[in-house]
């Protein structure tokens, strides 16, 4: 009869029916259960839960654009430069800020290029690169050299100096802080200008001034003589203040003019170093450890070398507490052809510098807080170093002037300073 297979049929498709609305909601309920929100724990049917979490968030959705925009707004408000970049170095956004630093005018939102090819800049694309790999902040500060397609506008253009700390992202993406440092560079260059001025005035009167010095020596009888005994090293000091202030000056300004390179073999080198301030040493029972692989020999200026090395040696020594050992470890940095630099580590067992003052101790005059306690060595009358507060920033460009570089930092296994010198021009063995 036709009525069995119509019912049969009719039954089949409520079952399906059945089956299709289980599945529905079976599938909505672990949709709202993905919700982390008090919406899906209320017992009401699956549809009106649902819209009601639909309207919820859409309504947080609509939170965070305007806290998305709210940030921006501040960004691009803010007075230093900021760009975010996704995975592939491509630039997703950036302030005006950023556009004015780096010449980004043209660049428009939306649009899809690489940020090299927006910037020459290496030292930005190594700094994002850094970020990303290493998955931790960065900072970087570099001389920038503006780009323009017009070449009289070129020759207008400035260098200038950019301060840029990174940070990794989600989905690989980097963001980049942007900051002028060159009006601070300027009012630097402009005191160093000023005190180097009043230097040059000052080194004529500070010799007469000793000259006659002298000559009231000779002629004023004892007990007076002891004023102009203590006078003399006072005026001693500010004429060696104004010949270091002098030479920081003139190593700036012609750094390689003022080099004497020859072939310097490293180890006889600090080995006389020392023993020019043995006697200091010896009066705190200190002791000196040397260490290199094999001679090494650099294409360096000796008597500028062995003045850094006097410096940093004796900065070791007034530091160090009584019968410790001061280390120079050399290390060869090998390339992919053959070693090209030379690393030099003098480290102490002081107390080493603190942190607030890592950043500050290559620069003019600066002395370090009263944590890295002077060892007084009062009674021995030195005048190997001076103690002008120069004496590492004279280092750090004889070093740079050199082609190398100079840092600071605290040794992690004996807790005090670790001065490391890095040095091109590593020259093969002479002494074969």
């Amino acid at each position: 009869m036709p009525v069995v297979p119509f019912f049969l049929g009719l039954a089949v498709a409520i079952g399906f029916w059945f089956w299709q609305q289980i599945r529905l909601k079976s599938k909505l309920r672990r949709l709202l259960e993905t919700f982390d929100t008090e919406v899906s724990k209320v017992s009401l049917p699956l549809i009106p839960r649902l819209r009601r979490e639909i309207a919820l968030q859409n309504q947080r959705y609509q939170e965070l654009q305007s806290q998305l925009q709210t940030w921006k707004t501040i960004l691009e408000a803010a007075p230093i430069g900021y760009l975010q970049v996704d995975e592939e170095n491509q630039l997703l956004w950036c302030n005006q800020k950023a556009k004015q630093l780096l010449g980004l005018q043209k660049w428009e939102p939306g649009q899809v290029r690489l940020l090299l090819e927006l910037v020459r800049s290496y030292e930005l694309d190594q700094l994002i690169e850094q970020t990303r790999d290493r998955q931790a902040p960065q900072e970087q500060e570099w001389l920038h050299h503006p780009d323009c397609a017009d070449a009289a506008a070129m020759s207008n253009l400035q260098k200038i100096s950019l301060r840029a700390s990174s940070l990794p992202l989600a989905q690989a993406q980097v963001g980049v802080f942007l900051e002028n440092r060159q009006p601070v560079i300027d009012i630097i260059q402009a005191r160093d200008r000023l005190v180097s001025d009043l230097a040059h005035e000052l080194k004529t009167p500070l010799t007469s001034i000793r000259l006659v010095v002298e000559t009231l020596q000779q002629q004023i009888d004892f007990p007076k003589r002891r004023l102009i005994d203590r006078l003399l090293p006072e005026v001693d000091r500010l004429i060696n203040l104004v010949q270091n202030w002098l030479e920081i000056s003139h190593l700036e300004l012609e750094p390689h003019k003022k080099l004497n390179l020859q072939p310097v073999e490293l180890q006889s080198l600090i080995s006389s170093v020392w023993q020019n301030l043995e006697p200091i040493a010896q009066v705190k029972h200190l002791q000196f450890s040397y260490s290199q692989p094999n001679p090494v020999w650099v294409r360096a200026d000796k008597s500028r070398l062995t003045q850094v090395f006097l410096n940093l040696l004796h900065n070791s020594i007034k530091y160090s507490p009584a019968e410790a050992t001061i280390y120079a470890i050399i290390n060869l940095l090998p390339t992919k052809t053959a070693p090209k630099q030379v690393q030099i580590n003098f480290i102490d067992c002081g107390k080493g510098f603190p942190a607030v003052d890592l950043p500050h101790v290559f620069d003019r005059l600066y002395r370090c807080e009263p944590d890295r306690t002077r060892q007084s060595l009062e009674s021995i009358n030195s005048s190997i170093v001076n103690g002008s507060g120069l004496g590492l920033a004279i280092a750090q460009q004889i070093i740079l002037a050199h082609g190398g570089t100079i840092k600071a930092k605290n040794h992690p296994d004996t807790g005090g300073a670790w001065l490391q010198i890095e040095l091109p021009q590593v020259i093969p063995d002479l002494s074969n």
